[in-house]
Protein backbone atom coordinates (compact mmCIF):
# COMPACT_ATOMS: atom_id res chain seq x y z
CA UNK A 1 0.00 0.00 0.00
CA UNK A 2 1.24 3.63 -0.90
CA UNK A 3 1.28 5.97 1.48
CA UNK A 4 0.40 9.49 0.62
CA UNK A 5 3.28 11.39 1.17
CA UNK A 6 2.45 15.15 3.11
CA UNK A 7 2.68 18.49 1.12
CA UNK A 8 5.93 20.22 1.13
CA UNK A 9 6.58 23.06 3.33
CA UNK A 10 6.86 25.45 0.25
CA UNK A 11 3.76 23.72 -1.06
CA UNK A 12 1.79 24.96 2.00
CA UNK A 13 3.68 27.96 2.46
CA UNK A 14 2.31 28.72 -1.50
CA UNK A 15 -0.67 27.48 -1.07
CA UNK A 16 -1.70 30.04 1.99
CA UNK A 17 -0.01 33.11 0.27
CA UNK A 18 -2.45 32.14 -2.65
CA UNK A 19 -5.30 32.22 -0.73
CA UNK A 20 -4.34 35.27 1.06
CA UNK A 21 -3.70 37.41 -2.40
CA UNK A 22 -7.07 36.19 -3.67
CA UNK A 23 -8.72 37.45 -0.51
CA UNK A 24 -7.37 40.50 -0.75
CA UNK A 25 -7.77 41.13 -4.82
CA UNK A 26 -10.92 40.14 -5.06
CA UNK A 27 -11.88 42.38 -2.16
CA UNK A 28 -10.10 44.82 -3.61
CA UNK A 29 -10.71 44.74 -7.15
CA UNK A 30 -14.10 42.49 -7.28
CA UNK A 31 -14.90 38.87 -8.82
CA UNK A 32 -13.02 40.05 -12.48
CA UNK A 33 -9.52 39.82 -10.70
CA UNK A 34 -7.11 38.02 -12.91
CA UNK A 35 -5.47 34.82 -12.25
CA UNK A 36 -2.08 36.64 -13.36
CA UNK A 37 -2.83 39.67 -10.90
CA UNK A 38 -3.77 37.29 -7.88
CA UNK A 39 -0.22 35.21 -8.59
CA UNK A 40 1.71 38.33 -8.73
CA UNK A 41 0.04 39.76 -5.36
CA UNK A 42 0.71 36.12 -3.59
CA UNK A 43 4.49 36.51 -4.88
CA UNK A 44 4.41 33.06 -7.33
CA UNK A 45 4.28 31.94 -10.92
CA UNK A 46 0.93 31.57 -12.42
CA UNK A 47 2.18 28.08 -12.80
CA UNK A 48 2.36 27.47 -9.16
CA UNK A 49 -1.50 29.05 -8.55
CA UNK A 50 -2.76 26.81 -11.55
CA UNK A 51 -1.13 23.61 -9.61
CA UNK A 52 -3.02 24.40 -6.85
CA UNK A 53 -6.21 25.57 -8.22
CA UNK A 54 -7.00 24.94 -11.56
CA UNK A 55 -9.72 27.58 -11.70
CA UNK A 56 -10.54 30.86 -10.20
CA UNK A 57 -13.87 28.69 -9.28
CA UNK A 58 -11.54 26.28 -7.58
CA UNK A 59 -9.70 29.37 -5.94
CA UNK A 60 -13.15 31.34 -4.36
CA UNK A 61 -14.21 28.06 -3.03
CA UNK A 62 -11.09 27.40 -1.11
CA UNK A 63 -11.07 30.79 -0.21
CA UNK A 64 -14.56 30.83 1.22
CA UNK A 65 -14.22 26.73 2.46
CA UNK A 66 -11.88 28.35 4.58
CA UNK A 67 -14.03 31.13 5.73
CA UNK A 68 -16.06 28.75 7.10
CA UNK A 69 -13.79 26.25 8.62
CA UNK A 70 -12.38 29.67 10.53
CA UNK A 71 -16.03 30.31 11.73
CA UNK A 72 -16.81 26.10 13.08
CA UNK A 73 -13.70 27.12 15.09
CA UNK A 74 -14.63 29.97 16.40
CA UNK A 75 -18.20 28.76 17.50
CA UNK A 76 -16.50 25.56 18.73
CA UNK A 77 -14.08 27.79 20.82
CA UNK A 78 -17.12 29.89 22.07
CA UNK A 79 -19.03 27.01 22.95
CA UNK A 80 -15.59 25.68 24.94
CA UNK A 81 -15.63 28.67 26.78
CA UNK A 82 -19.01 27.67 28.69
CA UNK A 83 -16.99 25.25 30.67
CA UNK A 84 -15.02 27.81 32.37
CA UNK A 85 -18.10 29.89 33.31
CA UNK A 86 -18.38 32.13 30.02
CA UNK A 87 -22.21 33.35 29.71
CA UNK A 88 -23.66 31.82 26.73
CA UNK A 89 -24.97 35.06 26.07
CA UNK A 90 -21.73 36.83 26.05
CA UNK A 91 -20.58 34.02 24.03
CA UNK A 92 -23.08 34.82 21.02
CA UNK A 93 -23.04 38.13 20.84
CA UNK A 94 -19.27 38.23 20.62
CA UNK A 95 -19.48 35.43 18.02
CA UNK A 96 -21.98 37.92 16.44
CA UNK A 97 -19.90 40.48 16.02
CA UNK A 98 -16.31 38.64 15.15
CA UNK A 99 -18.71 37.02 12.09
CA UNK A 100 -19.98 40.05 11.38
CA UNK A 101 -16.69 41.93 10.99
CA UNK A 102 -15.27 38.88 9.49
CA UNK A 103 -17.96 38.79 6.71
CA UNK A 104 -17.75 42.43 6.21
CA UNK A 105 -13.63 42.03 4.98
CA UNK A 106 -14.82 38.78 2.79
CA UNK A 107 -17.66 40.64 1.18
CA UNK A 108 -16.26 40.88 -1.79
CA UNK A 109 -14.94 36.88 -2.25
CA UNK A 110 -17.96 35.75 -1.35
CA UNK A 111 -19.71 38.11 -4.14
CA UNK A 112 -17.19 36.40 -6.37
CA UNK A 113 -17.91 33.23 -5.44
CA UNK A 114 -21.79 33.78 -6.46
CA UNK A 115 -20.76 35.32 -9.71
CA UNK A 116 -18.05 32.27 -10.55
CA UNK A 117 -20.82 28.86 -9.33
CA UNK A 118 -18.28 28.62 -6.82
CA UNK A 119 -20.17 26.13 -3.81
CA UNK A 120 -18.56 28.14 -0.60
CA UNK A 121 -20.21 25.86 1.76
CA UNK A 122 -17.62 23.23 3.99
CA UNK A 123 -20.30 20.99 5.09
CA UNK A 124 -18.46 19.31 7.56
CA UNK A 125 -17.42 23.01 9.20
CA UNK A 126 -21.19 24.03 8.49
CA UNK A 127 -22.11 20.98 10.36
CA UNK A 128 -19.95 21.54 13.20
CA UNK A 129 -20.53 25.32 13.52
CA UNK A 130 -24.30 24.55 13.92
CA UNK A 131 -23.88 22.60 16.65
CA UNK A 132 -21.59 24.89 18.42
CA UNK A 133 -24.14 27.39 18.06
CA UNK A 134 -27.18 25.10 18.97
CA UNK A 135 -25.44 24.46 22.55
CA UNK A 136 -24.66 28.41 22.96
CA UNK A 137 -28.34 28.73 22.33
CA UNK A 138 -29.30 26.33 24.31
CA UNK A 139 -27.21 27.38 27.58
CA UNK A 140 -28.23 30.85 26.89
CA UNK A 141 -32.04 29.79 26.71
CA UNK A 142 -31.42 27.50 29.88
CA UNK A 143 -30.29 30.82 32.14
CA UNK A 144 -32.97 32.93 30.49
CA UNK A 145 -31.02 35.38 28.64
CA UNK A 146 -32.25 33.73 25.09
CA UNK A 147 -35.57 33.81 24.25
CA UNK A 148 -36.89 30.50 23.96
CA UNK A 149 -37.97 30.37 20.04
CA UNK A 150 -34.12 31.28 18.64
CA UNK A 151 -32.59 28.72 16.71
CA UNK A 152 -29.55 28.24 14.38
CA UNK A 153 -31.79 29.01 11.35
CA UNK A 154 -32.27 32.50 13.25
CA UNK A 155 -28.67 33.47 13.69
CA UNK A 156 -28.16 32.37 9.95
CA UNK A 157 -30.68 34.45 8.59
CA UNK A 158 -29.10 37.31 10.88
CA UNK A 159 -25.86 36.70 8.91
CA UNK A 160 -27.66 37.00 5.74
CA UNK A 161 -29.09 40.47 6.40
CA UNK A 162 -26.01 41.90 8.39
CA UNK A 163 -24.99 45.08 6.61
CA UNK A 164 -21.32 43.74 5.83
CA UNK A 165 -20.93 46.47 2.80
CA UNK A 166 -21.34 49.08 5.57
CA UNK A 167 -18.69 51.10 7.61
CA UNK A 168 -17.90 49.80 11.50
CA UNK A 169 -20.86 51.99 13.08
CA UNK A 170 -23.69 50.93 11.17
CA UNK A 171 -22.13 46.75 11.73
CA UNK A 172 -22.36 47.72 15.65
CA UNK A 173 -25.93 49.99 15.08
CA UNK A 174 -27.24 46.56 13.59
CA UNK A 175 -25.50 44.21 16.22
CA UNK A 176 -27.15 46.15 18.68
CA UNK A 177 -30.55 45.88 17.27
CA UNK A 178 -30.17 42.32 16.32
CA UNK A 179 -29.85 41.21 20.24
CA UNK A 180 -32.75 43.10 21.12
CA UNK A 181 -34.33 40.47 19.00
CA UNK A 182 -32.51 37.75 20.68
CA UNK A 183 -32.09 38.26 23.94
CA UNK A 184 -34.69 38.79 27.31
CA UNK A 185 -32.50 41.58 27.89
CA UNK A 186 -33.51 45.33 27.78
CA UNK A 187 -31.44 48.27 26.40
CA UNK A 188 -30.50 50.76 28.36
CA UNK A 189 -32.72 53.38 28.69
CA UNK A 190 -35.75 50.80 27.31
CA UNK A 191 -38.60 50.87 29.55
CA UNK A 192 -39.65 47.49 27.68
CA UNK A 193 -40.10 44.61 29.79
CA UNK A 194 -38.35 41.17 29.59
CA UNK A 195 -40.62 38.47 28.32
Amino acid sequence: MVQSRAPRADAVRNRKKILDAAREQITLHGPDTGMDEIAAAAGVAVGTLYRHFPTKTDLVAAVIAEHTTHLAETAEAAHERLATGARAVDEITDFLARVTEATATNHAVKAAARALGADPVDRDAEARAGAALAALIQAGQANGDIHQDVTVDDIYLLFSTAPTSQPPAARARWLTLVLTGLTTHTRTGDTRTRS
